[in-house]
């Protein structure tokens, strides 16, 4: 397994677990739909949030929210519209970023409505 995917899936797990300790509760985690995944998706309060996870060493090359692209954002959008189908969803949904910085201090930032 590279690298990049293991930093991925630690980022992904410190994630849920961030989110699970903030009253969340996991509906499904890497939901893929065509060409489109989606890391995490929570609910809460009668809300269903598709959660983007970003995981870097530091911010050097730039913070890791700033690496979800207009593109990234469509995909999530797409994936998330095919699984409120699938799932019947009729409530209110939303699009987060987890952001996760795994240097010395771990950081962990929640950016609410972060895309649409």
């Amino acid at each position: 397994m590279s690298d990049k995917i293991k930093t991925g899936n630690k980022g992904e797990e410190l994630a849920a677990n961030f989110l699970v300790a903030k009253g969340y509760e996991i509906v499904a985690k890497n939901y893929r739909y065509k060409h489109a995944e989606i890391d995490l998706i929570v609910s809460k309060d009668k809300w269903l949030i598709f959660v983007e996870v970003k995981t870097r060493h530091s911010a050097a090359f730039g913070e890791p929210e700033s690496f979800v692209t207009n593109k990234k954002a469509a995909k999530v959008i797409e994936g998330a519209e095919q699984f409120v189908f699938e799932q019947q969803w009729d409530g209110p949904i939303r699009f987060d970023i987890v952001s996760i910085k795994l240097g010395k201090n771990l950081e962990i930032e929640h950016f609410e409505d972060a895309f649409y």
